[in-house]
């Protein structure tokens, strides 16, 4: 009779199987080309055979599954697929790909079946996906949601969610500090205001000098080897071939395909930047515009909740009612991070909690030993 524990386990292989399922068929759903689409309808068809090797476990060990139910962590990825792109979720799904290969190869009823390999399968599949199709998020989309946190993986959810936190924490921090001066309630809503206005100003002049310099080195690259396909189209052709052979192409199939690409410049530019210099012309990281607006919003969005109060209210009641709604907004970001953690969204959201309003203490005190001192 399997343990207790072991139980336990096997409702959450279940129900992290359940919840991929789930996430694929709404990335299959929201992906634009069909021969994309069914791949992830095949992934999501291996995952729900997933969940049946831990159905028919749970019933060896007689429990009764039950039903079949999403996770409101899968319904939500599976809502961000719909409405920004199959890119927005595939780094997180990547990253549970791998987790999963990791444990079942560990666990003694997996370990010796086709899980981990099916799961290691998956993660390769979506990165060659990610790189080779940017996953179906065009990039001026994606550099609207970046903002300054850009990730390896692309992770454009996030940097929205880390925007918000900087813009809550760092204005409740710089509210409470006045607040613990002894100001008045107009004098601390104008710092708010001023601090909202210069953390979001300053954050989107960062973040469009970090995507223009970027575009800039990008065209520069390009440039550069422009001059050499032009000059040396020869050793250009070469490149292109040991590119395609690393890929598995065999070397004479590899020389056949480099040589037709370099007889057009234009398309082997491309394709060397592309290939060579892991850059696409057509986007080069995305609009630096778009990228600043989208991260003078997402930090204003959170810098404004603690500010709120200080329209309609005055004194202790001002402060209190900062506090709640800063505490209230601080555990939606953390039931945000579990989006990307897998964790419980009472921890995720307690604890994110505890640490704002820990930020705001201190900076309260201080503020209060300010206060003292220049009333002194």
């Amino acid at each position: 009779m399997a343990s207790e524990d072991s139980v336990d386990r096997y409702q959450a292989n279940r129900q992290a199987e359940i919840d991929s399922s789930s996430i694929y068929r709404a990335i299959a759903d929201a992906e634009s080309r069909s021969e994309l689409a069914e791949v992830y309808r095949r992934l999501a068809t291996t995952e729900e055979e997933h969940a049946q090797f831990w159905e028919t476990q749970l019933q060896a060990a007689g429990v009764q599954p039950g039903d079949r139910h999403p996770s409101w962590r899968a319904r939500t990825l599976g809502w961000l697929a719909h409405r920004f792109g199959p890119a927005v979720v595939l780094p997180i799904v990547t990253a549970g790909e791998r987790t999963d290969s990791r444990d079942y190869a560990i666990q003694p009823e997996a370990k010796d079946t086709d899980l981990p390999r099916h799961e290691q399968s998956h993660a390769r599949l979506l990165d060659e996906i990610e790189m080779t199709t940017g996953g179906g998020l065009e990039g001026g989309a994606l550099a609207q949601l970046e903002g300054r946190h850009r990730s390896a993986s692309g992770n454009a959810l996030r940097a929205a969610v880390l925007g918000a936190n900087d813009g809550l924490v760092s204005n409740l921090s710089l509210v409470m500090g006045v607040a613990g001066a002894a100001l008045s309630a107009s004098s601390i809503l104008i710092t708010g205001l001023a601090g909202l206005i210069a953390g979001a100003g300053s954050m989107a002049m960062g973040e469009w000098l970090s995507v223009q310099s970027s575009r800039e080195l990008y065209q520069r690259q390009i440039a550069i080897e422009a001059e050499e396909l032009a000059a040396v189209p020869e050793e250009e052709e070469q490149e292109l071939a040991l590119i395609y052979q690393a890929k598995g192409l065999p070397q004479e199939q590899a020389e056949q395909l480099a040589a037709q690409l370099v007889a057009n410049q234009e398309e082997a530019l491309d394709t060397l930047a592309r290939e060579e210099l892991g850059i696409n012309p057509e986007e080069l990281g995305g609009s630096a515009w778009e990228a600043a607006g989208a991260s003078f919003f997402l930090f204003a969005f959170g810098a404004i909740v603690p500010v709120l109060p200080f329209f309609f209210l005055t004194g202790i009641p001002a402060v209190g009612g900062s506090l709640v709604l800063s505490a209230g907004a601080l555990f939606l970001i953390g039931a945000g991070i579990t989006l990307l953690t897998g964790r419980s969204l009472l921890y995720s959201g307690f604890r994110q909690v505890i640490i704002g309003l820990a930020a705001a203490g201190l900076t309260y005190a201080v503020g209060s030993l300010i206060g003292v001192a220049v009333a002194g």
